[in-house]
């Protein structure tokens, strides 16, 4: 059930430049029914910014109410939202769109494989394969080491290997250079980035893989169609899925990237 709530801040702090993690409790938290979803959250009080922003899911608590949030504030609705501090309410909607499927998978290797702000709801999805018995492990990407975040967290769940462009942290590189020079083994891969980022691990990795997509939205709820993305089979047609409610979350091959 979609739930429309003010929403304490129990915490709000800066993990990297321009990077916070937002820590909110209330009812909504009971509702969230897989890593990989997200919520949308209005920031400020009348109509400016107007449009809520989509903010993914980094870890949830239900029993203590309590899930985190990670993002970037760039533009005038984030940067706004970073200036709420601990004790205060946030407007959201939530929980949206459809999270990864995490089935049981004694023995079996998972990779996950995050890029920027892509990398926050691998960390819940993370926690989640580790206790249905997957053996995980991590490649995160980042531009530069001054915006990177959670590197102990991820390793306090399984092997972490970090790619930086300007090679500032980790090996220098993309993080498709790092699971090729690396060898990485695994039964099934997810995903979360940036397109490019994406249909590169589309195109270069074998076997069963999720990506879950980025994209501009306007209502969050399949309404507007503003996150419409084609389908693979049918790229240049009239056939669709909407990213905030047919997704974010795709098995491989299924939308053009």
């Amino acid at each position: 059930m979609i739930v429309n709530e003010s929403m304490k801040v129990v915490s709000h702090r800066l993990l990297a430049r321009n990077i916070y993690e937002l820590v909110l409790e209330g009812e909504l938290v009971k509702e969230i029914s897989a890593p990989g979803q997200f919520v949308h959250v209005k920031v400020g009080s009348g109509i400016d910014p107007l449009l809520r922003r989509p903010i993914s899911i980094a870890e949830h608590n239900q029993k203590e109410k309590k899930m985190s949030l990670i993002y970037r504030a760039e533009g005038k609705g984030t940067m706004q939202l970073s200036l709420v501090g601990a004790g205060g309410r946030v407007d959201v909607l939530g929980p949206l769109g459809n999270g990864f499927d995490v089935q049981q998978g004694e023995g079996r290797k998972a990779l996950l494989i995050g890029g920027g702000i892509g990398v926050p709801p691998l960390y819940g999805l993370s926690k989640s394969l580790r206790n249905n018995g997957w053996e995980v492990k991590h490649v995160l990407g980042f531009q530069e080491e001054a915006v990177s975040f959670y590197e102990d967290k991820f390793r306090e769940l399984g092997p972490t290997h970090i790619a930086t462009v300007d090679g500032s942290l980790g090996r220098k590189g993309f993080v498709t250079d790092v699971i090729e020079n690396e060898s990485i083994q695994y039964d099934q891969f997810f995903a979360c980035g940036p397109n490019p980022m994406l249909k590169a691990l589309q195109d270069r990795l074998s076997g069963n893989g999720f990506l879950s997509l980025e994209e501009r939205m306007g209502c969050g709820i399949g309404a507007c169609f503003a996150c419409v993305c084609h389908l693979a089979d049918d790229p240049e047609g009239t056939d669709y899925v909407k990213v905030c409610s047919d997704g974010p979350v795709f098995p491989v091959g299924v939308v053009a990237l």
